[in-house]
């Protein structure tokens, strides 16, 4: 970071040529003000007085104390030097940063200033605190009577009368009161941080709605205090490096009607995995930039550079989904992966929303990001496993419901849609309605359509009325030109501790089919099966889980594969695709900054075989047509064609670093076994063991559970 960089910064903590900044810098009626620190010769003064009095000592004390190099003496130097510093609660003088055109003079100024005495602090409601300064120090040196009385005779000079600009200097301050806990913004979805507070947003009786994530921050605040709860957490800690590494944004600002926060964010991971020579790894350097305009309107935005090399598992099925154009993988839930080395792949990625709250009835997000629907671990309506798409979203909440309307941008960017080096555009418009029937239950209703820029048909207006039938435009459409999905959910909350939850989703759907019994491939239908069980044998903030998908063959698959339930070669639906069962058991638990996740998941997959001898689409690959290569049409049953089993084991724990960036530091184990019945050249048994140690921003889901 440059010199102009840092004096930039400095001139923001400047007002005029001495300033000061303290913990309420805007004193309101009936407030306290701070004090400042004292001199012993300041003793028994207050107020304006104690303020110059405290002004003209460190005048004076700089003034006896610096000494000019010789070499700039002999040049008759002039200039300034500007100095960044604290006073902290113990009284003693720090120095945070020095802006000076010459070496000599920032260190002769970091010499003077570590020679103050020790006075008393400032303080605030009668408690020490820190407090920050800037000083000019001009060259030739001044001492406080000379400054004062250059400035008496300056007065007595008369001048034509010109109104001082004070626009700048009217700007009020406040004390920075965290107030993203209690705005519009969207909490960043992980299910490690969104189990802290599952429990208290599922009690029974409560009239919220938890399947449309993200949450706001709103939303949440009505059933758990996040504001106390990192209140809780604070440390102990005076600096200026320890308040932003422990407890506090990097920068931070907040006025009269607007709050403005900025944070690096991170993620930074070595390990060892059992099917790969190399050691593996995750360099993420972002920047986070968040804020809110009045109480209605609510933006973030996040810039990520990331390289990285993963398990042997994981980079091949990265590969398996690579674009056209010759980049070498996608990496799951994060985009496309360009070569960096030999070995690893350089994914950047971009995330933003902005969120206009004009009543309590409406929210409209226009964002870049990610969606999910649903109570579970997975989600068969609407996942978060493909990389960010942009969107527009509208929620509606009133009585006892809650309504989601979600427009969405795809990309198809498979060599046979690519033209003149540009991705296909498809489109995907869905609503989601929550109604809570009672203290009890809750009935979600699901309906989702996806469409390809066929014809030029672009973003069809037809799906915008946001109250529509998706299925009967569709068909008017002309039903092969578009893929409809419906699904419905439910909760139940059996008491405070058990939750019971389901998900019904059909893509296509016989009823005559369904008559038969004959297992008709048509029937293209997945449920989902899951509890939770909060404060589990009466242990605080211990969550269960448990959870069983099942998702019939050809699920998410269209006869025209453009059309299918895919972003950038990612399922928008559950990230196996079709033909598969699972079973996922969940723990979560946290104390204080300490956390500890695990996950067991096991299931039975149906792949295909690809071969010279069976090249039959057996319905687990989405990104086939479902018209071409099926076996049968009947008895079409879960885990046909080359029959994989699954079973991994997931570990993590560690401490929690800074909870408003939700930093962690954690070590975690992976165990991965897979075997297919036949084995071929893409499919083969496989057991790996992989090892992680790092630092992460702990702000959206990892799923390395492929």
């Amino acid at each position: 970071m440059n010199k102009s960089f840092f004096t930039f910064i400095l001139t923001l903590f400047s007002v005029f040529a001495f300033s000061q900044e303290t913990n309420n810098s805007s004193i309101k009626p009936g407030f306290l003000a701070e004090q400042f620190p004292v001199f012993p010769n300041c003793e028994n003064l207050q107020s304006k007085n104690l303020e110059n009095c405290f002004y003209k000592e460190v005048q004076d004390f700089v003034y006896h104390n610096f000494e000019v190099p010789d070499n700039l003496k002999q040049e008759n130097y002039k200039g300034e030097v500007k100095v960044l510093f604290e006073v902290d609660a113990n009284g003693e003088f720090k120095v945070i940063y020095v802006s000076a055109a010459n070496e000599a003079l920032t260190e002769e100024a970091k010499r003077v200033f570590g020679k103050f005495p020790k006075i008393k602090p400032s303080t605030y409601n009668g408690k020490p605190t820190y407090s920050k300064y800037t000083i000019s120090i001009d060259l030739p040196l001044k001492s406080a009577e000379q400054i004062a009385a250059e400035a008496l005779a300056a007065s007595k000079i008369e001048k034509p009368e010109e109104k001082p600009m004070t626009e700048l200097d009217s700007i009020v301050y406040k004390k920075y009161t965290n107030p993203e806990f209690e705005s519009h913004l969207n909490i960043p979805f992980s299910h490690s941080y969104y189990a802290q507070f599952d429990g208290a947003m599922n009690k029974v009786g409560s009239n919220n709605h938890t399947a449309s994530k993200p949450y706001t921050y709103a939303e949440v605040s009505k059933y758990y205090d996040l504001k106390a709860t990192n209140e809780s957490l604070q440390k102990k800690t005076t600096g200026w490096l320890g308040r932003k590494f422990w407890n506090e944004n990097m920068v931070q600002i907040e006025g009269e009607d607007y709050w403005l926060s900025l944070n690096p964010i991170v993620d930074l991971q070595m390990g060892k995995a059992s099917d790969l020579d190399a050691s593996t790894y995750v360099n993420t350097r972002a920047l986070n930039f968040r804020g809110g305009l009045g109480k209605q309107i609510n933006f973030t935005t996040t810039i990520f550079e990331s390289q990285g090399r993963f398990a042997g598992y994981f980079n091949d099925y990265a590969e398996t989904l690579k674009p056209s154009g010759g980049n070498p993988a996608i990496i799951p839930g994060m985009g496309i992966g360009k070569r960096f080395k030999e070995d690893s792949y350089d994914f950047p990625l971009a995330e933003a929303n902005i969120t206009y709250a004009p009543s309590k009835f409406f929210d409209l997000q226009l964002g870049y990001g990610r969606n999910f629907i649903g109570d579970g671990y997975r989600s068969l309506l609407e996942s978060d496993g493909a990389s960010p798409y942009p969107y527009f979203k509208i929620n509606t909440t009133f009585w006892k419901i809650k309504y989601t309307n979600t427009y969405m941008w795809l990309k198809d960017v498979r060599p046979e849609v690519t033209v003149d080096r540009t991705y296909a555009t498809k489109f995907m418009a869905n609503h989601y309605l929550s109604w809570n029937v009672s203290n009890k239950l809750n009935l979600g209703f699901f309906e989702s359509v996806v469409w390809s820029d066929q014809n030029d048909r672009g973003f069809d207006v037809n799906f915008v009325n946001p109250i529509i039938f998706y299925r009967s435009v569709e068909f008017a459409s002309s039903s092969r030109s578009g893929n409809a999905l419906l699904g419905m959910s439910a909760k139940y909350k059996w008491n405070n501790q058990i939750n019971l939850y389901a998900q019904f989703l059909v893509d296509e759907f016989s009823f005559g089919d369904i008559k038969s019994a004959d297992n008709s491939w048509k029937n293209k239908f997945g449920y989902q099966l899951g509890a939770k069980y909060y404060n589990a044998f009466n242990v605080k903030d211990l969550l269960l889980q448990l959870e069983y998908n099942h998702v019939r063959p050809y699920v998410y698959s269209h006869s025209a594969v453009i059309t299918n339930y895919v972003h950038n070669n990612q399922s928008l639906g559950h990230q196996w695709g079709g033909n598969f069962d699972e079973l996922v058991a969940i723990a979560h638990y946290h104390k204080g900054r300490l956390f500890a996740d695990a996950k067991l998941t096991m299931g039975t997959r149906g792949l295909d075989f690809d071969t010279a001898e069976d090249s039959f689409n057996y319905g687990g690959n989405i990104y086939k047509s479902y018209d071409e290569d099926r076996p049968y049409d009947n008895n079409v049953k879960v885990g046909q064609g080359n029959k994989t089993s699954i079973f991994i084991a997931d570990v993590q724990a560690g401490y929690l670093i800074n909870p408003m960036t939700n930093l962690k530091l954690f070590g975690s184990f992976i165990f991965r076994n897979f075997d297919p019945t036949q084995e071929t050249a893409t499919t083969f048994k496989q057991s790996t063991t992989w090892f992680n140690i790092g630092f992460r921003s702990d702000i959206f889901n990892w799923y390395f559970d492929y």
